[in-house]
């Protein structure tokens, strides 16, 4: 070794260095290309291990054969070998540049294991905060935005107001607008989570944050739910996070308002999607099965919705996955656009927010501004960018069918930009979209789950390179009604969507087809008129024989009779209670004999009351004024008589 170093010392300086330089190029390269490629598990297993083979046996050919070379003095020889391996290292940059944001992806979009949260303290605009001021809070402890952090916040701020509790947001929120309180604790979210209800649709103008308390904590949201890989067909329940910032690092406004399960069948690449309207009134899991608006379960985490549309749907959810709204404009904007046909809006809303749309579609942008910021889009196929397509995913109130109408934009949008990431040209446009969808997905898949994918993404590529359909998608429809319901926690009114029994099972059976849960029925007629349009079958579209529920009557002013036929009926037991003008269930606007009041209130749901308590007016209430005219007259007439007797 002493002899050939000695020769090799007289080798030209230039090239000895050179070959310093290339062998240690060679081996940070390959080490940094053997750290991605190793990352890929389950990827082309045998592939990946014949090619770091490959180049470790060639690194340690170069050395020796150019150390012979370079001794030898034939630098023609050494050049050559050199300049093939710097295609060598130009490959192994060009393939970390490839792999490197694929691992960082994969890294990125698991769930993290810590979140801020954020509670405000919040108050009416016109309003004052003193030390005088009383506070709402919620009553549930585990609440931690509600309760945990507004503990924190009220030690902090060394704060002595007093604090009322409540049990239910939206009744301390109509407290609050009602000045019965003056302040009160709410999550981060609080804006998008309760705007749709009933009475607080004005809830972002009207209410000022005064204080604000934030902490990392352990992230609350994160769910461990299955083993399965993408070997096996399997269910996703896609959850938006309605943000006006990217990324998803905070505890941002995961409101409910857009679910979508996605089942997937890599067998056979069929996929269907069912999407759920935000007030869809169902058994809510982690509320005793009580029914409520379906994203209100959002409001107590990730593992309430998964198990309440888990019940409903009556299968698995083996994973979830966040977007962030904000994200669709980047992802869009990354694929150059999507192809949608957009539908003529029907309904002009905007009206209060002076806005003309003009027969066009029209829409605040991203940051939900108007004015000059207006998003306007023509009716009929267009290529939408990233802004048009969120605001087209967005609205719900251009059109009559409000949050129905907005379920079938977002399909749209979905599949159309499916069809675009899965038909990428260069390696620069697979780039793109991995930067947008980087910073704006979570899921609690983990990074062997992830990869697994490897296979059927290869499998889509093959079916597009032969021209055939990329992937096979029924867009289900859940047929709803309307359904106006009293809410006992908040005692107050909300306008909430019944489903129908028939569409929902049409649904499920859709659903278990594709996961192979049960066995499709080949159809073995088919038959069209030519004068009528054909329309594609859509799971759960056009069934409407059977409503899920529907709200209990108001009896007031009728009949015992009239009620006891109706609670033999729906198989409610039935209370009669007789009650006089001393009671406080007493009418007294009722006539003798007839229901005065009713214990659940009117408009309850049915499937929630097993025992109905009817308050019957038992007698009336006697008119003072008149008893004491009465006994007036009476005693003028005794007082006359006397007179007269005495006469």
């Amino acid at each position: 070794m002493k002899k050939i170093g000695k020769k090799l010392k007289r080798v030209k300086p230039i090239i000895r260095y050179i070959y310093y330089l290339m062998i240690l190029t060679f081996l940070v390269s390959f080490l940094y290309f053997a750290k991605n490629i190793l990352a890929l598990k389950d990827i082309e297993n045998n592939l990946r291990i014949i090619i770091l083979c490959f180049f470790l046996i060639y690194y340690l050919y170069y050395i020796i054969k150019n150390l012979c070379v370079l001794v030898q003095k034939k630098y023609s020889k050494f050049i050559t070998s050199s300049l093939i391996c710097l295609v060598f290292i130009g490959l192994f940059y060009l393939s970390n540049y490839f792999l490197s944001p694929i691992n960082n992806l994969v890294a990125n979009i698991q769930e993290k294991e810590k979140l801020n949260y954020t509670t405000y303290l919040i108050m009416l605009n016109e309003t004052n905060f003193t030390d005088k001021s009383v506070i709402g809070r919620i009553s549930d402890k585990d609440d931690i935005e509600g309760y945990v952090l507004a503990e924190k916040l009220y030690k902090k701020e060394k704060l002595t107001n007093n604090i009322k509790d409540y049990d239910d947001y939206v009744l301390m929120l109509k407290e609050l607008k009602s000045q019965k309180i003056d302040a009160l604790f709410v999550p981060s979210n609080y804006v998008k989570t309760y705007e749709g209800e009933e009475g607080l649709e004005d809830l972002g103008h009207i209410t000022k944050i005064i204080k604000t308390y934030n902490e990392e904590m352990a992230n609350q949201e994160k769910v461990e739910i299955s083993n399965k890989d993408f070997n096996d067909p399997l269910t996703f329940l896609i959850m938006g996070v309605d943000s006006e910032k990217n990324g998803l690092k905070e505890n941002a406004a995961f409101n409910g308002d857009t679910l979508m399960l996605v089942a997937f069948n890599p067998h056979t690449l069929r996929t269907t999607l069912v999407s759920f309207p935000r007030d869809t009134y169902v058994p809510i899991a982690c509320k005793n099965n009580n029914y409520a608006k379906i994203n209100s379960a959002a409001a107590k985490g990730t593992n309430c919705v998964i198990e309440t549309v888990s019940n409903l749907l009556d299968i698995k959810i083996d994973y979830y996955a966040k977007i962030n709204f904000k994200g669709v404009v980047d992802l869009v904007d990354a694929v150059d656009g999507i192809n949608v046909e957009v539908e003529k809006p029907d309904y002009n809303y905007h009206n209060n927010l002076n806005i003309n749309c003009n027969g066009k579609f029209c829409e605040q942008n991203s940051d939900r501004k108007a004015g000059k910021n207006i998003i306007y889009i023509d009716p009929g196929w267009q290529t939408l960018n990233g802004e048009e397509a969120l605001a087209y995913s967005r609205s719900r109130y251009l059109y009559a069918g409000g949050d129905i109408d907005r379920i079938k934009h977002q399909q749209q949008v979905i599949e159309a930009l499916a069809s675009k990431i899965l038909s990428f040209d260069s390696i620069a446009d697979f780039q793109k979209i991995l930067n947008a969808v980087n910073n704006n997905l979570v899921t609690n898949m983990d990074r062997d789950k992830i990869l697994s994918g490897y296979e059927v993404l290869k499998k889509i590529m093959s079916n597009a390179f032969k021209g055939d359909d990329l992937l096979s998608i029924d867009k289900a429809f859940l047929e709803t009604y309307n359904l106006r319901v009293y809410v006992e926690s908040s005692k107050s009114y909300t306008s909430a969507q019944g489903y129908y029994e028939d569409s929902l099972e049409d649904i499920k059976k859709s659903l278990k087809e594709t996961l192979e849960l049960a066995k499709e029925k080949n159809q073995t007629t088919f038959a069209f008129s030519a004068n009528e349009e054909y329309h594609i079958p859509v799971p759960g579209a056009n069934k409407k024989e059977i409503p899920h529920s529907s709200v209990l009557p108001s009896f007031i002013s009728k009949t015992v009779k009239e009620a006891e036929n109706y609670c033999q009926k729906e198989g409610i037991k039935c209370s009669i209670k007789y009650v006089d003008p001393e009671s406080e269930y007493y009418n007294e606007s009722v006539g003798v004999g007839l229901i005065g009041k009713q214990s659940p209130h009117e408009n309850v749901l049915i499937n929630n009351v097993d025992n109905l308590t009817l308050y019957v007016v038992n007698s009336a209430i006697k008119d003072k004024n008149k008893e004491e005219s009465k006994t007036k007259e009476d005693n003028e007439e005794i007082d006359t008589n006397i007179q007269n007797f005495i006469r």
